[in-house]
């Protein structure tokens, strides 16, 4: 119980004081840098968060809520307490606010992970979204990842029961490109242990290649505040 509450404590905190103007979202997209990921792999899923970021849909789905802005960091996942936020938070309220954080997401270095502690991943995000630079009527907390929960030292659930009650929404793609995923079988799993808060849902993605597209039609849901079930 001790060690629940230490790691629950950041949580508690209020939201940071804004310091500029606000934001109609913040969003954190926490990303699979675990040892089943290979070089070409993880270049895949920075490629496509980049091209997701800054996609003509997107930047639509950005000006449609009535501040037209949006903040975004970017958060590596793996080993167990390791979570480490790769890009802190950038303001995209336009093209070129799209292009500089699609750029940093695609050149910021690779932090050191294995394993797979998704729990532990979504305290670290929902502590960045506690510290961010704006206020923001929404928050998200965007976890894609190749497997479930093995090694969290708080457990997935419990740790996303702790973010949904800080009026965060954890929301999941699930990368089914092993075997033993396949056919909705990673989804069903993030279904049920990872996504939480209102209108939270996953997508799959088929493979790696798959991600783009994915993590596109992810974004303009996300933002837009399209709801339209759990799984795609």
């Amino acid at each position: 119980m001790r060690r629940r509450a230490l790691l629950a404590a950041p949580l508690m905190a209020a939201p940071a004081a804004a310091q500029g103007a606000a934001v109609d979202l913040l969003l954190v997209l926490a990303v699979d840098a675990s040892g089943s990921i290979d070089a070409d792999e993880f270049a895949l899923q920075r490629e496509g968060i980049a091209e997701a970021l800054s996609h003509p849909a997107v930047l639509a789905a950005i000006r449609s809520k009535p501040r037209g802005a949006i903040g975004v960091a970017m958060v590596e996942w793996g080993s167990p307490g390791g979570a480490a936020t790769v890009v802190d938070w950038m303001r995209v309220a336009d093209a070129a606010g799209a292009a500089a954080a699609a750029g940093a997401m695609r050149d910021a270095p690779r932090s050191r992970q294995s394993f797979n502690a998704i729990g532990d991943a979504i305290l670290h995000a929902a502590q960045l979204i506690a510290a961010a630079p704006w206020a923001a009527g929404e928050r998200t907390i965007d976890v894609s990842g190749d497997g479930p929960d093995m090694r969290s030292r708080l457990p997935a659930p419990e740790a996303r029961d702790l973010a949904v009650a800080q009026g965060i929404t954890i929301n999941g793609l699930a990368i089914e490109a092993g075997s033993a995923w396949r056919d909705g079988v990673l989804a069903a799993a993030y279904e049920r242990g990872v996504i939480g808060g209102p209108g939270a849902f996953v997508l799959r993605a088929e493979d790696r290649r798959d991600f783009a597209r994915a993590m596109r039609a992810k974004l303009i849901r996300e933002i837009a505040g399209d709801v339209r079930g759990t799984t795609g």
